[in-house]
């Protein structure tokens, strides 16, 4: 039987893009101190870089006590064969009592691994996450059936425990430059850095620049658009509200605007304040990737579409003349 008191802290992985921390961490470092101080523990940050550049300081300010900070070139792209081996070993060493992540394509790929091999569970793709301060067991909450039902997940006696949270899922700490914390360097053999895939190069399209996941204002075209000549419409409207793009899976798969931009179960998860639907019928994978957002509007023709079910406010019109009035509207609005 394990050893529950052996295990202690609050562990964030701190995912990257082009060497820079995700925004997503800073969230789950927030998360993790409020986990942390009910547990009377500490917050470690988990950093897998090629070179350390002020990155493992960045994560003391926004929160953490201590960085586990491995410093190697084969760790420049990630390789969920070779995170997930490194995880392993660190945690076997200093054994977290929970390890969160963040709920992207990189998360995704490496928790579950990890899990495996520390003979653990995972709760995926949560939106808020409790501690029972006496036992330090683990309740995670997350949309299921669609996003229809609010599950609770458990964890019950067992260490480590593993949680990645969905964009917005928590609140970013005000970062103090002036924080003190512990930077513990860990080295490795070499060998512990094979792996099967190798990553050449990365080489990084337009589209790439995308970030819905941080968006908080998103607005998404569908296949009532008729066309990718009239993506223009969505796109203006986005801009004059400092948004992102999104899509369905249909115009993707159609080919009139990229993956980068596609919302949904294969897409992207998002949360923003704002998401307005624009000529989007709302099948159950589309559903699953937004409905979580603050404020839904939803703009269709057709009166029983059932993006309506789920939207906030809805408007039932041509949207070749709502969106062009809208982005008028606001542009005006936002002037004064």
């Amino acid at each position: 039987m394990t050893d529950l008191s052996a295990y202690k802290n609050i562990w964030v992985w701190a995912e990257q893009k082009q060497g820079k921390i995700s925004s997503v961490v800073m969230e789950a470092l927030g998360v993790a101190r409020s986990l942390a101080e009910k547990r009377k523990a500490e917050v470690w940050g988990i950093l897998f870089i090629e070179k350390n550049d002020k990155q493992a300081q960045e994560l003391i300010s926004h929160g953490a006590d201590k960085v586990i900070l491995v410093e190697n070139p084969s760790v420049k792209f990630f390789v969920d064969e070779i995170y997930a081996r490194l995880l392993f070993e660190l945690a076997s060493e200093f054994k977290p009592e929970a390890i969160l992540g963040e709920a992207t394509f990189y998360g995704k790929a490496l928790f579950p691994r990890a899990a495996v091999k520390l003979h653990t569970g995972v709760a995926a793709d949560c939106t808020a996450v409790s501690i029972n301060p006496d036992t330090g067991d683990i309740v995670a909450t997350r949309p299921c059936y669609g996003g229809n039902v609010l599950a609770e997940v458990g964890f019950n006696q067992v260490r480590p425990q593993l949680v990645t949270l969905r964009p917005k899922s928590g609140k970013e700490l005000s970062p103090d430059a002036n924080r003190k914390g512990e930077i513990i360097k860990k080295e490795f053999p070499q060998e512990k850095y094979q792996a099967r895939t190798r990553v050449k190069e990365m080489v990084k399209e337009a589209a790439q620049a995308v970030n819905l996941a941080e968006a908080d204002i998103i607005v998404s075209g569908g296949r009532g658009l008729k066309g990718p000549e009239n993506f223009h419409l969505v796109k203006e409207l986005a801009d004059v509200l400092g948004g992102a793009m999104g899509a369905s899976r249909a115009v993707v798969d159609a080919g009139w605007v990229p993956y980068a931009h596609q919302v949904g179960q294969t897409g992207r998860t998002v949360n923003p304040k704002l998401y307005i639907a624009c000529g989007i019928s709302g099948a159950i994978q589309h559903l699953v990737g937004m409905q979580s957002a603050r404020i839904i509007v939803a703009i269709n023709k057709d009166k029983d579409a059932p993006i309506f079910k789920v939207a906030t406010y809805g408007i039932v019109g041509d949207i070749f003349e709502i969106l062009p009035a809208l982005s008028k509207k606001f542009r005006e609005m936002l002037k004064k």
